[in-house]
């Protein structure tokens, strides 16, 4: 009975140190009789008891590693307190498990160096703006040396920039005076602004102006024409219809007592309007007017008539 027992707890052990099952993303690292032989893959494995053992176990997991944080002095004289994190994973298990005694640690001290270089060719201001530099820095220092130890650096990304208390007063102030100094820089372009929108607005309401009273002239200029033109046209016409009545049977004649009587008009006006009586020079041309004018409106064209009728007027005008 105690060596059934017996020999079911070395097949139990014989068992468990034969069948291994590598998990998924895992790979182990088989050493026989302390030498290096093989690699697991996931899966169900068997390895010889005794000879053979698992030696070494690897995530092939993207890691997360925190970089402590640190002390760099800058390009300047400024020191900086960086902290980041790096991403790697491991890519031969062989070189892992023999290329370092502790890759973990290899890769913290290669990070933390590797960061104090590349700030310190910096400034101070390029710090803050050249992350992405410092991190393609940072990688590609890494990466180089990794692949001695099996492991590919992925990448790596700075936490946080802390410079001094004094740098950062200063820096608020410097950034402080930059916002006034924009503030005033916006405010002297809006001003400028308003006079520009102001001049063009009068510049157009002046031009607007000067269209509207010169097309007015325009206008005012093309009326009067027309009126002129009306006038002349109407006149024209009143001269040719006289021209034609003139032609026409005792046209003549109705001219003739037409200015005889505007002759008489005018010197009846003038004897109206002034104080002082108005007498002709020669009284025989008056008296020949005015008979020939009662000549005309008697109808006789004979010259008797036309002898007597003028001095009996002139001598009741007298």
């Amino acid at each position: 009975m105690e060596l059934a027992i017996l020999l079911a707890i070395i097949a139990v052990i014989f068992v468990s140190r034969t069948v291994k099952i590598v998990p998924q993303q895992n790979a182990w690292v088989v050493e026989r009789l302390g030498k290096y032989d093989r690699t697991l893959a996931p899966g169900l494995k068997f390895v010889i008891p005794f000879i053979e053992r698992v030696a070494y176990k690897h995530s092939l997991k993207e890691v997360p590693l925190d970089v402590p944080s640190q002390v760099c002095i800058t390009k300047d004289n400024t020191q900086l307190q960086v902290d980041g994190i790096l991403y790697f994973q491991v890519t031969d298990p062989k070189l892992a498990s023999y290329g370092s005694s502790d890759y973990l640690v290899a890769i913290t001290q290669l990070a933390q160096t590797t960061l104090r270089s590349v700030i310190g060719r910096m400034e101070l201001d390029k710090t803050f703006e050249e992350r992405e530099l410092i991190n393609a820095s940072v990688v590609s220092a890494l990466d180089e040396a990794a692949l001695t130890w099996g492991v590919k650096v992925l990448r790596y990304e700075i936490k946080d920039l802390t410079p001094p208390g004094e740098i950062l007063r200063a820096m608020q102030a410097q950034i402080t005076a930059e916002r006034e100094k924009r503030a005033l820089i916006a405010a002297s372009e809006g001003r400028r602004q308003e006079q520009i929108n102001i001049a063009t607005g009068e510049r157009e309401a002046f031009i607007a102006r000067s269209e509207g009273e010169k097309q007015a002239e325009i206008n005012k200029a093309q009326g009067e024409a027309e009126a002129i033109k009306a006038v002349a046209d109407a006149t024209a016409t009143a001269i040719r219809l006289v021209a034609e009545a003139i032609q026409q049977p005792g046209g003549e004649q109705a001219v003739q007592l037409k200015v005889a009587e505007k002759a008489v008009d005018a010197y009846g006006q003038l004897a109206q309007k002034n104080n002082t009586m108005i007498v002709p020079g020669n009284m025989t041309e008056v008296s020949a007017l005015i008979g020939t004018a009662m000549a005309l409106i008697k109808g006789t064209g004979g010259a008797a008539g036309g002898a007597g009728a003028p001095g009996a007027s002139g001598a009741r005008l007298r």
